[in-house]
């Protein structure tokens, strides 16, 4: 489904990079638990290239499940990186988790954005896998923040 640029609103940015040794260590954070793995989602796809340079032109929709929330986490950003590895090769500049059972441990979300393009987008670092190494993820009152590490 075609998209204008000005039909989805943009959320503040709630992430940052972490050094980590080969690796790259995200960590995001938001007012919910969903924000805070949409954050992580998008700052993935900012490590691929400059995001401000993806525009909404389309949309993506995954699903992921697990047995507990670092599963589920894994599972969520490693259908992200799926999204962008298969043709169209879709790069995302704004997630939105349109379902979070915390529960049972399942997503749906829709990403936004566009097909990757060289000539558009500037090529970042190749995120080659999602990793379970040192994974953190809090759900506690005032405190919903998470730290992965994908393998690049």
């Amino acid at each position: 489904m075609e998209m204008s640029p000005e039909e989805v609103e943009l959320p503040p940015c709630k992430y940052e990079y972490l050094d980590h040794t080969a690796d790259v260590q995200i960590h995001s954070w938001g007012d919910d638990l969903t924000e805070t793995f949409e954050q992580a989602a998008v700052a993935m796809y900012g490590y691929m290239t400059e995001i401000d340079t993806v525009e909404i032109l389309d949309r993506f929709e995954i699903e992921a499940s697990a047995d507990d929330m670092e599963g589920l986490l894994f599972h969520f950003l490693d259908e992200c990186l799926y999204a962008f590895s298969v043709e169209p090769y879709f790069i995302a500049r704004k997630v939105t988790i349109t379902e979070f059972d915390k529960e049972n441990f399942k997503i749906k979300a829709t990403l936004y954005g566009e097909e990757f393009d060289l000539g558009k987008h500037p090529q970042g670092t190749e995120v080659k896998a999602i990793t379970y190494a040192s994974m953190q993820v809090y759900d506690n009152e005032g405190q919903h923040e998470l730290f992965v590490i994908i393998d690049i």
